[in-house]
């Protein structure tokens, strides 16, 4: 398989600026995945890999070669769409090896190629059939199959799970990540479901507006958030975000008041922050446990309860929030209209600065 580097790579339509100045690595064999809102320009940064559209600015190198100026064809990609795009009146083994036809490759290879791939992707007993004959699932593997055949050294996928029911796309999920480990591959991965990329990504990038704002992998993303952009869009339910204010410096750390409960100090340097400066004080619903908590508590009343067997989530609202999520384990005991008190840890606790980045 293959590395990929993007050198200050952009991407301009008019005046409009969907890249800018982009720079990252994907190792060779590593599964990364570009995620971020729509409109972020992750399917733009995809489709510049491909040759699909062209660069307004910086380079593209695939195994140390330049390639951005060489036609879709010549670089040795395979991409995956959003739409299975098969042939109707093609059969599965047609529609998987039709690429190599075109290549005019022979007969035999061609179907070693493709009963290869239907082996993997469990397609075999589904060679004779048309694409209507198939459920969704085993369309998008057909266009997978479709990839595989051509020995590519990188797959590309542009929300290849979005037309997929909720049960569907977590089934291929896992064979897209059994896929990475049998094929060994290099893999980039385009989706706006940051619960794709946290359960497939050897290493996420998290766009927004055209530009990188962390690279990691999903645990330190999710552990360790660079700004309060990333800390809101990793996780699921979003982080609770609470109005802070920095009240002074003490030993071990700064002192911040909440709109409500009592003051908390904050282990770490402070460093840019001053007093009566804004912050952003976050906490994770799972890092919430009902009662007193190690550091700090709060208090709301249950507006909704969603119960779904091994865990409950809690939403509240308080004198200052209107929407608190609290993830529990288990079925708690706790009804639409209760009064309650959360508690947390500070350990388990975010703070960002004015500036919106990670206050460490």
């Amino acid at each position: 398989m293959a590395n990929i580097e993007l050198r200050g790579v952009s991407k301009q339509f008019g005046d409009v600026k969907v890249i800018k100045n982009v720079s990252l690595t994907v190792e060779d064999n590593e599964f990364v995945v570009f995620v971020g809102p729509s409109g972020c320009g992750k399917s733009t940064l995809l489709r510049l890999i491909a040759g699909l559209e062209d660069l307004t600015k910086g380079e593209i190198h695939i195994d140390n070669a330049r390639i951005d100026h060489l036609a879709p064809a010549a670089r040795g990609l395979a991409m995956v769409f959003q739409s299975y795009a098969l042939y109707p009146h093609f059969t599965v083994a047609q529609n998987m090896g039709y690429a190599l036809r075109v290549a005019k490759e022979d007969k035999a290879s061609i179907d070693k190629k493709v009963r290869a791939a239907a082996d993997i992707l469990q397609l075999t007993d589904y060679l004779d059939r048309k694409p209507k004959a198939l459920s969704g699932g085993q369309r998008q593997r057909v266009a997978i199959g479709r990839a595989i055949v051509r020995n590519p050294k990188v797959f590309l996928f542009d929300e290849p799970l979005s037309n997929l029911d909720a049960k569907l796309r977590v089934a291929m999920r896992i064979e897209l990540t059994k896929l990475h480990r049998t094929l060994n591959a290099t893999m980039v991965y385009v989706t706006h479901d940051q619960v794709e990329a946290m359960t497939m990504a050897d290493k996420i990038v998290v766009l927004r507006d055209g530009m990188v704002e962390q690279i990691g992998a999903p645990l330190d993303l999710y552990n360790a958030p660079d700004n309060r952009f990333v800390a809101g869009f990793i996780g699921s339910p979003a982080m609770n975000f609470f109005a802070g204010k920095v009240e002074g410096f003490v030993e071990g750390g700064i002192e911040i008041s909440l709109t409500e409960g009592a003051p908390l100090t904050f282990p770490c340097t402070g460093s840019g922050l001053s007093i009566g400066d804004a912050v952003d004080f976050g906490v994770r619903p799972e890092h919430f446990c009902i009662g007193q908590g190690a550091d700090g508590t709060l208090k709301g009343e249950v507006y909704a309860v969603e119960r779904l067997g091994g865990e409950t989530y809690l939403y509240l609202s308080s004198s200052s929030q209107k929407e608190l999520v609290v993830h529990m384990s288990g079925d708690h005991q706790v009804a639409v209209g209760d009064h309650v008190e959360i508690g947390f840890s500070i350990a388990q606790s975010h703070l960002f600065g004015p500036d919106g980045q990670s206050v460490r």
